[in-house]
């Protein structure tokens, strides 16, 4: 028996989802999670999230899901960091495709949980699952929206899981602390951790990286791409409540619930008109591509490429992988190598 983790928002959320099942439970085997291919502009020129067709060499998981191998690969113009991921993370990662709406979804997550014979736990990075949708650093409510709702739909016991509190830039810390009151957090231990370390050391997430940067011990201000966060005392932290009381706090996917659209397209029209954010369009605008600066590849030095960092920086002690290399004129495949440069094998790069 085994229980279902939900990454609520895509992206990078499996790798925290990793740390969070090292958390939550004790089990010899892999834990099962499934997870939109929801990801960043520079990863894919498709918006919105990836469903089977984007895909070849799927496998079948759990109640017959799609599941992501080392040998899956995206259609082109898509891209998908999930087959590295199915190679460098510890875990079963299963596709979630809401192309069908939300009742399709439902159904989809309700034949894994009961293949797997667990419960589900969904766990969101960051906390942007908890949203009242008119907080002026929320830019994605709906992937995590989606998520409640269709879990709720499925009537099976589910518990959400908030990783991090603020460390996406969405929310801030003590605005979502007063929305867990009450609640006792966990508290992951490096080896949990460590469990994500070899997909870290490439991948381009910024809130997965921040946790586990947070419960390796780091501390202080780090630069993003879109935000600059705070690490605290809190930021290791994983706090759980549940689902009921999460499905209160988000307007979205109370009235998912309610009106119960039919198609993806309704879904994000009315997340949309509750938010003024539509769930399918493109991140382009928020995070515009960068042209590579004539002569960038001569920031492959060590010293002056530290140097531009701290300018950049403005005085944040760390900056993210994500955001050193776009700050450098680079691509985020080169993460590796500008890690191998600067001789960090940690999530973040401290600058002081």
């Amino acid at each position: 028996m085994s229980d279902l983790y939900v990454a609520a928002g895509g992206g990078g959320d499996p790798l925290g989802t990793l740390i969070a099942a090292r958390t939550v439970t004790v089990a010899p085997d892999p834990p099962l999670i499934a997870t939109y291919a929801w990801e960043r502009p520079e990863i894919s020129d498709t918006p919105g999230p990836l469903g089977e067709r984007h895909f070849t060499g799927l496998a079948r998981g759990a109640g017959g899901a799609p599941a992501f191998t080392p040998g899956t690969r995206a259609r082109r113009p898509a891209g998908s960091t999930l087959p590295g991921l199915a190679a460098d993370l510890p875990a079963r990662l299963l596709l979630l495709d809401p192309a069908g709406g939300l009742t399709a979804l439902a159904g989809r997550i309700e034949a894994m949980a009961e293949a797997a014979g667990g419960r589900i736990r969904i766990v969101d990075i960051g906390g942007d699952i908890l949203t009242h949708g008119d907080e002026p650093g929320l830019c994605s409510p709906f992937g995590d929206a989606l998520t409640l709702a269709a879990c709720h739909l499925t009537g099976i016991p589910t518990t959400v899981y908030v990783a991090g509190p603020g460390l996406d830039g969405e929310i801030d810390e003590r605005t979502l602390l007063a929305r867990l009151p009450g609640c006792h957090p966990l508290t992951p231990g490096p080896a949990a951790a460590s469990a994500a370390a070899r997909a870290l050391a490439w991948h381009p997430s910024e809130a997965s990286a921040l946790w586990a940067a947070a419960v390796h011990g780091a501390r202080g201000t780090v630069r993003a791409v879109n935000h600059t966060a705070e690490l605290t005392g809190v930021s290791p932290k994983l706090y759980h409540l549940p689902l009921d009381e999460a499905v209160a706090h988000n307007p979205v996917a109370r009235a998912l619930l309610a009106e119960r659209p039919e198609t993806l397209e309704e879904a994000a029209d009315l997340s949309h008109r509750l938010t003024g954010i539509h769930g399918l369009a493109s991140e382009q605008a928020r995070t515009p591509r960068q042209v590579p600066p004539a002569g960038g590849t001569a920031f492959l030095d060590r010293d002056v490429a530290l140097k531009a960092l701290r300018e950049a920086a403005a005085g944040a002690e760390h900056v993210t992988f994500r955001y050193a290399a776009r700050s450098l004129g680079l691509a985020w495949t080169d993460i590796p190598a500008l890690r191998e440069l600067l001789g960090s094998d940690t999530p973040l790069l401290r600058l002081t």
